[in-house]
């Protein structure tokens, strides 16, 4: 690979841990007609900018089904795999594993069965195009807001978490949530460690690219999964943000 190609070369790694005490085996949970984690796989191959799809699990029902969906499957050390493990580590060792040269890297959860239709592709083309360490993807906080947040102690009293006069939606200030639909990193920032700082891997030029609400599902619990059954079955997911 000549060295103008590997400043460009992008991987995708998507990554789907077997033990969800959620929604147990939820990565490989029936999904409109397909393992959940096949769904974001699907999604990494379509993508025009991804050279290479790689799938990060301890689970071997997880690696079957992302093999057969076409990913390079990894299969991560217990270390790497328990409730204190972080996201970027999982992705460093399947990068180091594979021996991947890949200058930028994207992230994709295997619990995101539902993203808008070129996310990946505009969440890549951000970074090279500003130049940034990280782009992640953003939806409205839309009715929950933190102007409408409170505290309420042990007698129930309540008190607001910002101070604020404003009572119609339509006057909050715009304010987004990260929606776990897409990390483009890269590699070089991927690989900086620092213990102390556990989003240190994002780098110092942070950007991000926006979705309309509900465009991304997350799913945690068994609501989720029936609103992104919901989705997928209607035929509405991927629609793009303006």
């Amino acid at each position: 690979m000549s060295d103008s190609a590997r400043e460009q070369s992008v991987v995708a790694v998507v990554i789907g841990r077997a033990g969800s005490k959620g929604l147990p085996g939820k990565n490989v949970r029936m999904l409109a007609g397909r393992p959940m984690i096949c769904h974001a796989i699907r999604d990494a191959l379509e993508a025009q900018c991804v050279e290479r799809v790689f799938c990060s699990t301890d689970g071997e029902e997880i690696a079957r089904c992302a093999a057969e969906a076409g990913a390079t499957v990894v299969m991560r050390p217990a270390e790497l795999a328990d409730d204190h493990a972080t996201i970027d580590s999982a992705v460093r060792h399947a990068i180091d594993a594979l021996n991947d040269p890949a200058a930028i890297v994207v992230i994709l959860y295997g619990n995101v069965p539902v993203r808008p239709e070129g996310l990946i592709d505009r969440a890549v083309g951000l970074l090279v195009e500003t130049g940034a360490d990280s782009v992640q993807s953003y939806s409205p906080v839309g009715k929950h807001h933190p102007f409408w947040m409170t505290r309420i102690d042990e007698q129930g009293r309540i008190g607001a978490w910002q101070e604020n006069t404003i009572h119609r939606r339509q006057d909050l200030p715009p304010v987004f949530i990260p929606d776990g639909g897409v990390i483009a990193v890269r590699r070089s920032s991927l690989f900086t460690v620092d213990p102390s700082q556990p989003h240190a891997f994002l780098g110092a030029d942070r950007r991000g690219v926006r979705n309309p609400m509900g465009s991304v599902v997350d799913v945690d619990d068994e609501i989720d999964l029936r609103v992104a059954q919901a989705i997928l079955e209607s035929g509405v997911a991927g629609e793009v943000a303006p």
